[in-house]
């Protein structure tokens, strides 16, 4: 029984994939190190069962200890579990966030690059337009004016959820669109599409077959560094008191709790913040990390 040669080409690329990103140590080191974050916030709350909203003002503000590895927040409530439970909406708002943006920056971004002339003046236009607008203002208008909408409708939490996830992914598909526009019409021009054209070969052959994997290598990049940028925008969405409702401890809600204790219990603020700072700095030296092993220059 033989491997199929298309399995054998896969596995032997995500070889040289391998080979050439394990020479940045740093970008190694952060992958580790995210891939620990990722499994904390996973299996934590199954292992570390301590209630995430289970009020005790007896146990108010209290400082690390053995029961309270992270200390308690003003409410008595345990920080590490909610560190840990907080986590898992955190980088789900991320990832969706980021699929929303790459979705539509690849179809945009296809769509100019591939069928050019007019479309392709029009959707940059927009493109443009949306580069043109500030993002903050803008999230925090949309929030504020279809928050409440958004909570009857789908409740408290899923609402908000989703209402953030489509701001930030809808805000942030621009710069992938110019990426995968460029990346066409390169590809385009080379020979071998050239000669699927003449062979017959459909636009969407074209597209899914021949151009689109050979530009996915950037958009890959584009996609890790993304996830880090969602996740910075819903804590700063949720600082503001914009975001995740009070009972949701999402790590930029805590931090917007943990405000007023900033100089009477900094833990409060140290490890919230802590879990973005680490989060988000191992997904840019990934991103990092794997533009590099992509780049068939550096290899």
């Amino acid at each position: 029984m033989t491997n199929h040669p298309g399995f054998m080409s896969a596995k032997g690329g995500l070889l040289l994939l391998w080979h050439a990103f394990r020479r940045d140590r740093a970008a190694v080191v952060s992958a580790g190190v995210l891939l620990l974050l990722v499994s904390a916030v996973l299996i934590g709350p199954l292992i570390y069962r301590t209630p995430i909203d289970q009020i005790d003002f007896g146990r108010a503000v209290l400082p690390p200890s053995w029961a309270h590895p992270f200390g308690t927040n003003d409410l008595g409530q345990d920080q590490l579990a909610r560190i840990l439970y907080g986590g898992r909406i955190s980088l789900a708002v991320g990832v969706v966030a980021m699929l929303i943006a790459m979705t539509v920056g690849v179809l945009i971004g296809a769509i100019a690059g591939f069928y050019g002339h007019w479309l392709e003046g029009g959707l940059m236009r927009l493109t443009d337009i949306f580069l043109s607008l500030p993002q903050l203002p803008l999230a925090l208008m949309v929030i504020y004016l279809f928050g409440d909408q958004a909570r009857a409708t789908f409740g408290p939490e899923l609402g908000i959820f989703l209402l953030i996830v489509l701001v930030i992914g809808g805000l942030n598909w621009m710069a992938v669109a110019r990426l995968v526009r460029a990346g066409f019409l390169s590809v385009k021009a080379r020979t071998f599409v050239q000669a699927a054209i003449a062979l017959g070969a459909t636009p969407r052959r074209l597209i899914w077959s021949h151009i689109l994997p050979n530009v996915i290598g950037p958009v890959i990049v584009a996609a890790t560094l993304a996830v880090g940028n969602a996740i910075i925008a819903e804590s700063t969405l949720s600082f503001l008191g914009l975001g995740f409702p009070p009972d949701v401890p999402t790590w930029g809600r805590m931090l917007y709790d943990a405000q007023n204790y900033i100089e009477s219990a900094p833990y409060m603020v140290l490890f919230p913040g802590l879990a973005i700072f680490l989060t988000v700095l191992s997904i840019n030296y990934v991103g990092d990390g794997l533009r590099d092993a992509l780049d068939p220059k550096t290899r």
